[in-house]
């Protein structure tokens, strides 16, 4: 069973992200679970005096990251940015470098807003710190604008299209070739 670790940047209690997220959960294969951490707003500012002694909290999620196969985020955008929470958890994360549960580890990131634009900068602004911290980051991009009439009470995007693209983005991030793929690539 591989397991999908699920963070959303979002603290917000109805937040779309979190929706989303949890959606993107009942598109997993069996032989998959999400999993999500939700103590996102319990992670302190990162302090670097503290690296090689983490409060409970980065304890937890660095342990999380640990014992997931793969890690998927769903932000939005603040400030065309990431929300602070959300980069403050992988500052600490990515400390102390050598131990980094995320080196090597498979991510993908997804994004809602309520604008237009599906939290594109927040998006690639994590794709990019993801990287930098050692993970194999699927390079698509899932930006859904208008999330409260974009996305349905199950948090799945309401166009096909897009269920599509969040369907073709777990696949990657769990490495999985289509079979009408491994076919042409066997013939």
């Amino acid at each position: 069973m591989s397991t999908v670790l699920g963070i959303s940047g979002s603290l917000r209690r109805d937040s779309h992200n979190t929706r989303l997220l949890r959606g993107a959960g009942t598109l997993l294969p069996r032989d998959a679970e999400l999993v999500v951490f939700d103590r996102l707003g319990e992670i302190p500012p990162f302090n670097e005096d503290q690296e090689h002694d983490p409060p409970e909290p980065v304890r937890a999620l660095k342990a999380a990251i640990a014992g997931a196969d793969a890690l998927l985020l769903a932000t939005p955008e603040y400030n065309h940015s990431l929300p602070g929470a959300l980069k403050n958890a992988l500052d600490w994360v990515s400390r102390p470098f050598a131990d980094n549960p995320l080196q090597g580890k498979r991510a993908a990131v997804l994004g809602a807003s309520t604008g237009l634009f599906g939290a594109v900068w927040a998006q690639a602004e994590a794709r990019k710190v993801l990287g930098a911290i050692g993970a194999r980051v699927v390079d698509r991009e899932l930006p859904i604008g208008q999330a409260a009439e974009a996305l349905g009470s199950d948090g799945l995007p309401l166009h096909r299209d897009a269920v599509d693209a969040l369907s073709a983005t777990l696949d990657e991030l769990l490495e999985r070739v289509p079979a009408e793929t491994a076919a042409s690539i066997a013939a």
